[in-house]
């Protein structure tokens, strides 16, 4: 089954900044209007990334994720809402009850996504710390290992090297399945052990489709723990979709000329982000518009072609294509009009 989401513009536009045809913009009211049209329009899920200061140009607004999510659950009814954690800004006990609160507000469409944190001051500046690239994830590992059995509902005692959880138990616990979802973010070997061992749903970052083969090789070769389903794959990606593929490659050149003026602002984010991220990495290698890969995964083009470089993304093993567009809220539209009908076609 394929299935579509949509990026919660949690920190405004994902291609450009300065685009007079989608103003800055990353109000509650607007995220809400946004959530509940896609809802409407077919979308599948939403993910909201957390940040608790813009992680692009700190001076603009930026959504908190959680309150968002919490409040979205209570404003919709069948899509699946997806809430990014860093697991240094939380206690794993008080996390994993607020992700099965939410659980409860939405009658079982929370999902929970772990990243293990790229932007240095974001943390650095709070007091937290910013360890090393490979101690984030063996914290993220040890947190998660504390969340996952409370969303079951088990009653958890845990000693490790950075908690000590005794006899504790979360109620009530989840009516609608066993836990909510566990999504995992980042691609460097940690991440893809972490997410082999402990993840429901691995999310890629746009890129070529060799790459993401290459990729979905890797990690389903990797050993699950006993009784685990099957690893699920979701991927990043910009749309952009017109008639023709020479409309798509015009509107594309003018998103980038849009992104350059952006420039001065990237180079600070840049400098920010932390040198060790395989997705900074690999977003360097291909020229492109939009966050988490954006246009990289290659979804330019004619309204036939892009419908068939999902199937084909699909035939390699992607379930989810979460979905960036600009301005947002009319290609969100267009895709849903244009793009869905031929993806599900017989």
């Amino acid at each position: 089954m394929i299935r579509f989401g949509i990026w919660a513009l949690v920190h405004g536009s994902r291609a450009a900044l300065q685009d007079p045809d989608e103003p800055y913009d990353a109000s509650w009211d607007r995220n809400k209007n946004l959530i509940l049209e896609a809802e409407r329009l077919g979308f599948d899920s939403t993910l909201i990334a957390q940040h608790t200061v813009n992680p692009h140009h700190a001076p603009q607004d930026q959504l908190e994720a959680w309150t968002a999510a919490a409040a979205v659950a209570a404003l919709t009814t069948k899509i699946e809402i997806i809430a990014a954690i860093k697991p240094y800004l939380y206690h794993p006990v008080v996390l994993a009850k607020m992700a099965l609160g939410i659980e409860h507000i939405s009658h079982g469409r929370f999902a929970i996504n772990l990243v293990n944190a790229w932007n240095r001051p974001e943390l650095e500046k709070a007091g937290i710390g910013f360890p090393e690239h490979d101690a984030r994830y063996e914290y993220g590992r040890e947190w998660i290992s504390v969340v996952e059995p409370l969303l079951r509902g088990e009653s958890l005692t845990f000693e490790g090297e950075r908690f000590d959880v005794q006899d504790y138990t979360l109620r009530p616990a989840d009516p609608f399945r066993p836990r909510p979802l566990i999504y995992v973010g980042g691609e460097s070997m940690p991440a893809r052990q972490l997410v082999a061992d402990k993840g429901d749903v691995w999310f890629i970052n746009g890129q070529p489709l060799d790459d993401v083969r290459t990729l979905i090789a890797d990690v389903s070769a990797r050993a699950r723990p006993p009784g685990t389903p099957p690893l699920r794959y979701g991927l990043s990606a910009f749309v952009i979709a017109r008639e023709t593929q020479a409309e798509a490659e015009a509107v594309l050149d003018h998103l980038f000329e849009l992104a350059a003026k952006d420039a001065p602002i990237r180079a600070v984010q840049h400098a920010n982000t932390d040198a060790a991220s395989v997705m900074a990495q690999t977003m360097r290698k291909t020229p492109r518009v939009g966050s988490n890969g954006g246009t990289a995964a290659g979804l330019v083009g004619s309204y036939d072609q892009v419908a068939a470089r999902i199937r084909a993304f699909h035939d390699a093993g992607i379930e989810l294509f979460m979905l960036q567009f600009q301005p947002f809220e009319a290609e969100m539209r267009r895709f849903a009009a244009e793009i869905m009908p031929r993806v599900k076609a017989p």
